[in-house]
């Protein structure tokens, strides 16, 4: 269903790169109080590191990052200490390689891979039965969450969940960040991920894992790689064992998987985000009554920055979000 929205952009950051840009490169997030971290180890015998914010037996909520991001992320920090004072806790996922650490195997992440996610909410949920449990992605995060909703369908048992600037078909996404102004983003987003590569060739090689750097080494030289279309194809679909890259992006895209969500979900999508274009918006009839569509004409990627005083913000996100999810706890 369509939900009306509250969000009104800061008149002086109306632009739609603005809106993008400014909290990635002028915020300073504050850092969460009762603060600690977790190493998993997963069923593959590889790891995943997971920042807690607050501790007893609130709500607890579980935050998945984008592209390139990490718990660290000013979008991340900035949720968590606002969920505190609104009275939940929180469960910040890395995922593999992104925590500072780089992860024990070739494998890394993707928009599709939900495997690592389900993990976490199998974990909490087992050490936590009754704890009322919800969940928040971003970007590539929000992709990988309502994948997993959609998959998952009626078998969880979560009171609530958030999806943020998703990327619903990847490959307009990705043709959308071949041109203009999107190409800086492209550009930044691929030397991060070239560097993550190699950084985690370096580290396999170094604690003698030969047979998962080789698959690394088998990919080839990454350096002439300029598009999402060329890295999804030579990197993540030969690693996670896609045909190619349309087999990636058909399999991996979220919006097929709105109708069979089954748990109250709220989607923020603005209309002028510069990582996609409109064709990626749902129609009425392939959503869940489940899903709640809240549609922004302005915000960018991940920015959803309101305030009436030049250079003092608010960040609505910080706002909207802990309200949608304490009016699904009052009915738990």
């Amino acid at each position: 269903m369509l939900t009306k929205t509250t969000f009104k952009a800061a008149w002086w950051l109306k632009n739609s790169h603005l809106q993008t840009i400014y909290p990635a490169l002028l915020r300073n997030a504050p850092n969460p109080p009762d603060y600690r971290r977790e190493r998993l180890t997963t069923p593959d015998h590889d790891f995943i590191d997971v920042d807690y914010c607050g501790t007893g037996s609130q709500p607890l909520i579980m935050l998945i990052h984008g592209l390139t991001g990490s718990s660290q992320s000013v979008y991340i920090k900035g949720l968590q200490s606002a969920l505190l004072k609104h009275g939940f806790r929180s469960a910040a996922l890395n995922f593999r390689g992104c925590s500072g650490s780089s992860n024990n195997k070739a494998r890394c992440y993707h928009s599709g891979e939900t495997e690592d996610i389900d993990f976490l909410y199998q974990t909490l949920r087992q050490r936590e039965p009754e704890t009322p449990l919800g969940v928040a992605g971003f970007s590539l995060g929000g992709n990988v969450v309502l994948k997993w909703l959609g998959e998952q369908g009626d078998q969880l048992k979560l009171f609530a969940a958030v999806a943020v600037s998703v990327p619903l078909l990847l490959d307009i996404c990705a043709t959308k960040l071949d041109s203009g102004f999107a190409k800086c983003y492209r550009g930044n987003l691929l030397k991060a991920l070239k560097t993550y590569m190699r950084v985690k060739l370096q580290h396999l090689e170094n604690i003698g894992q030969s047979q998962e750097a080789l698959k690394i080494k088998e990919l080839g030289d990454l350096s002439a790689i300029d598009s999402f279309w060329q890295y999804d194809d030579r990197v993540v679909a030969k690693l996670h064992g896609f045909n190619d890259v349309h087999d990636y992006y058909r399999r991996s895209s979220s919006r097929q998987y709105l109708k069979s969500i089954s748990v109250p979900t709220l989607l923020i999508q603005s209309v002028d985000d510069p990582f996609m274009t409109k064709e990626v918006l749902p129609d009425p009839n392939e959503i869940s009554p489940y899903v709640h569509l809240e549609l922004t004409q302005h915000g960018g990627h991940v920015g959803f920055i309101s305030g009436l005083i030049p250079f003092k913000p608010e960040y609505w996100l910080e706002q909207r979000i802990p309200e949608f999810l304490m009016g699904y706890t009052l009915r738990v």
